[in-house]
């Protein structure tokens, strides 16, 4: 039997963006510009996964380099104050995002943003201490996950709507 893990592998396209952290649209885009090498055959793409491995290795190093988009640091605020709510109600918190869970799963079954879900399943499971690691991380796998968060709902419109005004006044203050 082979080794799966083995760097000759090859995958799909759609496992190739599991691997590397991005859409399957992503990848057919990074090969037909000729970053990410791989292989044709009359119908398919296939990558190595060694090739694959590299290219998220280098998304994760270009990551850390650059400064948050604001985008990307407003998200950060608004998971701040929902860790925040997780320290002070734990049980209700993790009960909102199992919910949500359950849900999305039911929504987006088969589709790329499964991989995220079930990314996030295995962050809850390790309980609120890892979750909330994970809600105010500035890492890459971090911040790719909480761009489907299973936390609607823990902060009420009027408290989202209070981070995000903060979140606009700093932002004009100290704007890149």
């Amino acid at each position: 039997m082979p080794d799966l893990r083995s760097s000759q592998e090859l995958l799909t396209t759609g496992q190739a963006a599991n691997v590397i952290g991005c859409s399957r649209q992503h990848v057919v885009d990074l090969c037909n510009a000729g970053q990410l090498p791989h292989q044709t055959t009359p119908v398919h793409r296939r990558i190595r996964r060694e090739d694959a491995e590299t290219m998220a290795f280098r998304r994760r190093a270009a990551a850390l380099q650059r400064e948050l988009r604001r985008e990307e640091l407003r998200s950060l605020w608004l998971n701040r104050a929902i860790a925040g709510k997780l320290a002070t109600n734990p049980r209700r918190v993790m009960q909102i995002a199992q919910d949500n869970l359950a849900r999305f799963t039911e929504i987006h079954r088969g589709g790329t943003v499964e991989h995220w879900l079930n990314a996030w399943r295995a962050v809850l499971s390790e309980g609120p201490e890892v979750v909330m690691r994970t809600l105010t991380s500035e890492a890459p796998e971090a911040i790719e996950l909480r761009q489907n968060s299973p936390f609607p709902g823990v902060l009420s419109e009027d408290e989202r709507r209070r981070v995000l005004d903060s979140f606009g006044e700093y932002w004009q203050q100290h704007a890149r």
